[in-house]
């Protein structure tokens, strides 16, 4: 079962048992409440059937302002159904296309949970020891001394912090590493004692990418590109800093608050975005990368990747992107969205009624 819920704060239960399988499921937590009712399941509709349903759904959403992004569809690895719809920018009236590079969110959770995976397999971080066995010199005693691996995957290390704020006497355009977000919360107290509660950390993600140059030697953002994305096929996919980002990367817009009404004005959000994204989230893709990444995990392709059937999605201010795959009729289904959640949850909810998916 694929949980998606609206709370950020509080995470779906996994049937998985292997512990950074289920680190990786739980990542489905996403921003805003569903506003569009699940459609009747049933059995998968013929794919004309279903197609025009969806150019039907996505003409009507794009008309209402509803919805602005790209939608596919695949089967093994090869889209049987792409579309985008709305602007990637809208002062240059630039539209959305499957080719469009979008703001992942927390989809980036995975390919961090995946490559600690890979540094556990190879020996260099036992999950259950504390964080100061493999970091000695983490500048926050309390944390290295009772926070495990396992915990901050697992969102129950008792980590927070704010990692969307600025440095003290700069902007957010001057963070730009792992490290920069590390010294915004570093020095908290932790929010609850470790393993005896469950909430959504942004803040323990940057930790476990820290993490993963410590153990492996290499640049975070070049280590899941060597390990993840490319095994993978993803040519597409990267942290990329704003000042390289390219027409073919779609603006964000934001209504400004979650209970904005629907036809209030939307504002680019690239004041709230960081100068590079991070281990927890931040990073840019397109639709058919998503797919590669899920026939991939099919394949066998990425070490220590998870099974095919990962459902993971992101959220934040004009930004909203989900992956499933696995759904009834041997889909994969990648909805990715340039406005405020619950623009791709809303619609990713509706093709999952359609396709005999249980939420």
């Amino acid at each position: 079962m694929r949980n998606f819920l609206p709370d950020s704060s509080v995470l779906p239960e996994t049937r998985s048992t292997d512990p950074i399988v289920r680190s990786i499921l739980m990542l489905g937590a996403i921003l805003g409440a569903s506003a569009t009712p699940t459609a009747a399941q049933g059995p998968t509709p013929a794919e004309p059937e279903l197609f025009r349903r969806l150019d039907a759904t996505l003409d009507s959403l794009d008309r209402a302002g509803r919805f602005s992004g790209v939608v596919m569809l695949g089967r093994n690895g090869e889209p049987v159904y792409q579309r985008g719809v709305g602007f990637a920018d809208r002062a240059a009236k630039r539209r959305n296309g499957p080719d469009t590079r979008f703001n992942l969110g927390s989809i980036n959770k995975a390919f961090t949970a995946t490559a600690i995976r890979q540094l556990t397999a190879d020996g260099k971080i036992a999950l259950d020891s504390p964080l100061v066995r493999a970091w000695p010199d983490y500048p926050n005693e309390e944390v290295a001394r009772r926070v495990t691996a396992r915990q901050l995957l697992d969102h129950r290390s008792g980590v927070g912090g704010n990692i969307f704020g600025a440095p003290p006497g700069g902007s957010r355009n001057d963070i730009r590493h792992n490290n920069d977000f590390l010294q915004l919360f570093v020095n908290e107290s932790l929010q609850f004692e470790p393993g005896t509660s469950q909430r959504y950390s942004n803040a323990g993600y940057v930790i476990l990418g820290m993490l993963v140059e410590r153990l492996s030697g290499e640049d975070y953002y070049d280590y899941v590109r060597r390990h993840v994305y490319e095994p993978a096929g993803m040519t597409a996919t990267a942290h990329t800093p704003v000042e390289e980002l390219t027409a073919t990367t779609a603006i964000g817009y934001t209504r400004g608050a979650q209970d904005a009404p629907p036809n209030a004005p939307l504002s680019p959000n690239t004041f709230l975005l960081p100068g590079r994204g991070s281990a927890a989230g931040g990073g840019y893709s397109t639709a058919g990368d998503l797919l590669r990444f899920v026939q991939a995990l099919r394949e066998r392709k990425i070490a220590g990747g998870t099974p095919p059937g990962i459902g993971i999605a992101g959220g934040a201010p004009g930004i909203n992107a989900i992956l499933e795959g696995d759904l009834p009729g041997g889909y994969d289904l990648v909805v990715m969205a340039n406005l405020d959640p619950p623009a791709a949850e809303d619609l990713a909810r509706t093709i999952r009624g359609w396709l005999g998916a249980t939420d």
